[in-house]
């Protein structure tokens, strides 16, 4: 058993983590500032309100329950937002993280699971994309995930830090029992975007560009399912507390689907069909992004089980279904 600090833990991708380690026995304390999460997303007794750059605190964290490693989450992560407010990424998301790590190796914890993304990359030369590909962001959301990662490096030529980025490609999909799911505020995200025009609280979903290099016109992403991710976070925990090496981990199935593809398959497990509009391309938008994902595999033996696209939106829709409001009901 570990004891592992999760913050943003009542967030999407945090709350599934924050499950997925409470199954394998795992005693999780969840420090969040319900900025974006949900405190009906909080899944342990061990919840704190704050911010990670609240130092007396998160050491307060540390030593009450001799916490071992930290997976981290909070992070702003609007990609338009940062357009418009890059200060407010650098200091969120990079000047932040930077405060906890200094927490962190000053309070003797120094294993560190970061929650990276594939906007490092910017647009991608080659796809599939390789960890090894040129770190070229886009946008000021990226380049605060990049930043850090580099942060990660000199902290642990500094102070022997354990750590590793895990640089997801699109989250999706929720708990098969239903009881958390994705739930953003603005919503952002193309398949609960679906799923609430099929639901009547959208007038259609907008497409943006059917002119791309790929076989039907449309964008072709790499959708992992998230409770595929949470199971990932997990493994690259257990491997970094043994002998994983510290670095970035792409994680993605290594195929995508186009936007169409989804759509189509949406209204396969609705039962109905879902109001489309073609709009213009999106400013910075590659026509494909696919993860070469082995690489936390071939350390860890971890394979996502559920990212097929037919029980991704099966059990975001399940979700969605019964919480169409989200956490709100």
């Amino acid at each position: 058993m570990s004891v592992v600090l999760v913050t943003g833990g009542a967030g999407y991708i945090g709350s599934h983590t924050v499950d997925a380690l409470l199954t394998y026995g795992d005693q999780v304390i969840v420090l969040d500032n319900l900025s974006t999460g949900h405190r009906g997303a909080v899944l342990t007794e061990h919840f704190y309100e704050g911010d990670i750059s609240d130092r007396e605190l998160v050491a307060e964290i540390i030593q009450k329950h001799g916490v071992e490693a930290v997976i981290h989450f909070a992070a702003k992560s609007l990609v338009g937002e940062s357009m418009q407010k890059p200060d407010l990424y650098f200091i969120e998301n990079t000047g932040k993280t930077s405060q906890l790590l200094q927490t962190l190796v000053e309070n003797g914890v120094k294993n560190f699971i970061f929650s990276s993304t594939a906007a490092v990359y910017g647009i991608p030369e080659d796809v599939p994309i390789a960890e090894s590909a040129t770190i070229s962001p886009i946008n000021p959301y990226g380049e605060s995930k990049a930043m850090i990662e580099s942060i990660c490096q000199w902290m642990e030529q500094a102070y022997g830090l354990r750590w590793c980025a895990l640089r997801y490609f699109n989250a999706a999909g929720a708990h098969p029992q239903g009881h958390i799911g994705e739930d953003h505020t603005p919503e952002t995200h193309l398949i609960p975007l679906i799923l609430q025009t099929a639901l009547g609280q959208r007038r259609n979903i907008g497409i943006f560009g059917e002119d791309y290099n790929t076989e039907d016109g449309t964008c072709i992403r790499d959708y992992i399912h998230v409770c595929d991710l949470a199971e990932a976070h997990v493994k690259a925990l257990k491997g970094l507390l043994q002998d994983l090496p510290n670095g970035p981990y792409n994680i993605g199935t290594g195929f995508g689907f186009s936007v169409r593809e989804v759509i189509q398959t949406a209204e396969i497990v609705v039962g109905s069909s879902i109001a489309q509009q073609m709009l213009p391309r999106r400013e910075g938008d590659p026509a494909q992004l696919v993860a070469q994902a082995n690489r936390l595999s071939e350390a860890t033996g971890w394979k996502p089980k559920m990212s097929d696209l037919q029980t991704i939106l099966s059990t975001a829709w399940n979700w969605h279904n019964r919480h169409p409001h989200g956490y709100t009901e």
